[in-house]
């Protein structure tokens, strides 16, 4: 088995090894994984904190030994960027390279860096939820996106807990199976999640709940708009965009 870790500001994870494939999800500065699969000039990789597979570039990925993946691995509650955009200075250079919010600020070898922005760590209680979630407002949507500058809806989702301790997996229909369901909205608090179902009945959105009926989620960008018992009330357009399936507390 093969280690590598993300050396990158932001790196495309794709379906298939080719820079036309579709973009299923991003790996950010500082993510560490296992490769499944080396080729010539791409790599299937699995995640290591949410174990989503897909090819990377290879000339975008630093491979690192299986001690320091373990060693990686083996802290649970990182550091976190906390600034839309920061920046580090590698110890082999003196070139700053920016990272955005959420990178890993790992203890690694193979990353030695100096870095001097605001960081977080550890596990947060969910009040910490919506100040985190508002520093993506406006960001746009982008399918597969993990950050301010393009990003889904479970992509945000998982961000903003990752950021405060607490762990989502990738895609919302995955989500939707973590935690306990609630009956009514009502029960709701700030920091739970909302998920929502297409015409088939496939949960295919989610977003988090803020107080007073509303709710911040991804459509065409991060924004804020209605919540009731029928779905999300798209505040511009006066009509609804999504159709209520489940809410769900995590914290």
């Amino acid at each position: 088995m093969q280690y590598g870790i993300c050396p990158q500001s932001i790196v495309a994870l794709r379906y298939a090894p080719d820079d036309g494939s579709e973009m299923l999800s991003q790996l950010l500065y500082g993510e560490h994984f296992k490769i499944l699969e080396a080729r010539k000039k791409w790599s299937r990789i699995r995640m290591a904190y949410d174990n989503c597979e897909g090819w990377v570039a290879n000339l975008q990925i630093l491979q690192i030994s299986e001690d320091e993946y373990l060693e990686i691995h083996k802290e649970k509650h990182p550091n976190y960027a906390m600034d839309v955009v920061s920046h580090i200075c590698p110890e082999d250079n003196n070139m700053l390279q920016p990272v955005v919010l959420g990178s890993v600020l790992a203890n690694s070898i193979s990353l030695k860096a100096k870095f001097e922005g605001e960081f977080t760590s550890g596990v947060r209680d969910s009040s910490f939820l919506i100040d985190t979630a508002l520093l993506y407002l406006k960001a746009p949507y982008l399918k597969g996106g993990k950050t301010p500058f393009g990003i889904d809806c479970s992509g945000f989702t998982q961000m903003v807990y990752r950021i405060n301790g607490h762990q989502l997996y990738r895609e919302a229909e995955q989500q939707s199976r973590q935690g306990d369901a609630l009956s009514f909205i009502e029960e709701s608090e700030p920091g739970d999640l909302a998920f929502f179902d297409n015409n088939e009945g496939i949960i295919d959105h989610v977003g988090i709940i803020l107080k007073d009926n509303y709710i911040i989620h991804v459509h065409g960008e991060v924004r804020i708009d209605r919540l009731d018992h029928t779905g999300i009330f798209n505040t511009d357009k006066k009509i609804y965009s999504h159709q209520l399936r489940v809410i769900k507390k995590i914290i």
